[in-house]
């Protein structure tokens, strides 16, 4: 039982990790529409990088980087909302949000 659960545990973050990218992927694409800017999203297994010029924020499974260098704590929760520097937002604000201050 606690294998299956484990699994179980596994997809569901496997899930939320390709819907995080997601999320950031439309949002970027949305900031773009009005502006000649356009973000570039690189996608893995173990990280995200979300990138506009010389700016970028890279995700980790645990951590949020900036480009300026500032660091921050990073969680994707099952209940679908994010955990960014101790604070809990959901997912699709918190997407938005992120690409809105990198694509300034």
């Amino acid at each position: 039982m606690c294998w299956e659960r484990s699994i179980d545990n596994r997809v569901l973050h496997r899930e939320l990790w390709i819907s995080w990218a997601s999320l950031l992927r439309s949002y970027a694409a949305a900031h773009g529409l009005n502006s000649h800017q356009f973000a570039v999203i690189e996608f893995g297994d173990d990280e995200i990088v979300v990138r506009e010029g010389s700016k970028w924020v890279r995700f980790t499974h645990g951590e949020l980087e900036k480009s300026d260098g500032s660091r921050e704590g990073f969680a994707l929760n099952e209940d679908g909302t994010v955990m960014l520097d101790g604070k809990m937002d959901e997912m699709d604000f918190a997407a938005e949000r992120i690409t809105r201050e990198l694509m300034r």
